[in-house]
């Protein structure tokens, strides 16, 4: 499967690919790298209130360790009505939006095919932004050649990608109830809390945000740790909730897509 990928790769010859920090954007500018040289691949990353602060940090370290050639752009979701409003529609809109700057980023620097990470197993949930690649002619090499999450990390553990376990994250807009208007305070208080959870050695969680309430969702095994710790509910009220609760059906992907 990894030599569909690099022909598929070499088949395009100059890329740009939308860079995340995530697995999947990140095995792919691997590769890419490796199979294009590095004058022939540029990473487009963009900065904005959507992304997890230690997730942008850990990206530009990891672009900055491999020395890879890349571009960072500032990008305002909440400037965007849909965003904002936290509409159903909301990663269609902001998507539409952000891969467009992507795409005007890259042209602008001599790159016509701008790639992204999208994979096998995007195909199969509830992803509204999807269909914006199809709209913007955006390719998805690792979709094309049949790789699923399982099969990304499988092959960057191979690859000596640290990164290659790295819990998969989304934008922090998930974690209000559709239709929740959103601001730059409300995003940083989950932020905040979720970091405040990684602290405690918790890899993956959501703090989904419900009014004045945060209900915190772990791995049903962390539970014990979150028991353990109560002093995370104090911490957690202090950066602006009023009530803290923990769901005990556990960690759920798209929470309020259910």
């Amino acid at each position: 499967m990894l030599n569909k990928l690099e022909e598929r790769l070499k088949e395009l010859g100059k890329v740009a690919v939308s860079f995340s920090g995530g697995i999947d954007s990140s095995f792919l500018l691997y590769v890419a790298n490796k199979v294009l040289g590095s004058k022939n691949v540029l990473a487009i990353i963009a900065n904005g209130v959507m992304v997890p602060r230690k997730d942008y940090k850990e990206a530009i370290e990891f672009l900055k360790e491999n020395n890879f050639k890349y571009k960072e752009i500032e990008f305002k979701p909440l400037e965007i009505k849909e965003f904002k409003e936290n509409s159903k529609e909301r990663c269609y809109f902001c998507k539409k939006n952000l891969m467009t700057k992507i795409k005007e980023e890259a042209i602008k620097n001599g790159f016509e095919n701008v790639l992204d990470g999208k994979n096998q197993d995007d195909l199969k949930v509830y992803r509204p932004g999807n269909k914006v690649q199809e709209e913007l002619g955006i390719i998805s090499p690792l979709a094309e050649t049949g790789f699923s999450k399982k099969e990304i990390r499988n092959e960057s553990k191979k690859l000596g990608l640290k990164i290659w376990n790295k819990p998969y994250n989304s934008c922090l807009a998930t974690r209000f109830p559709y239709n929740t208007i959103l601001n730059e305070e409300s995003l940083r208080k989950v932020d905040l809390s979720e970091e405040l959870l990684k602290e405690l050695g918790i890899k993956k969680s959501r703090v989904r945000v419900h009014g004045d309430i945060a209900r915190i969702e772990v791995e049903k095994e962390d539970f014990k740790i979150i028991l353990k710790n109560l002093d995370i509910v104090e911490k957690i009220k202090e950066i602006g909730f009023k009530y803290i609760t923990l769901d005990l059906e556990g960690l759920k992907s798209g929470s309020f897509d259910k």
